[in-house]
């Protein structure tokens, strides 16, 4: 654990409950977020990577205007 993690663990742990268990909801959610992102990214690549060859295509055939 790091230790800026563990200073704001510490501070969490002198709140009251309803407090903590707030605090704990709201780090669950963005850590479930988080791993929503990080599946939906990596599922993407492929799709991303072939709307990059085709702009790149384009813009090597002379299709595209500069802004």
């Amino acid at each position: 654990m790091t230790q800026l993690l563990e200073q704001a663990l510490t501070a969490i742990a002198k709140l009251p409950a309803p407090e903590q268990d707030a605090i704990a909801a709201i780090l669950i959610e963005e850590l479930a977020s988080e791993q929503r992102w990080a599946k939906a990214f990596e599922k993407s690549q492929g799709l991303l990577a072939k709307l990059a060859d085709e702009a790149l295509a384009e813009d090597q055939a002379g299709l595209t205007k500069p802004f």
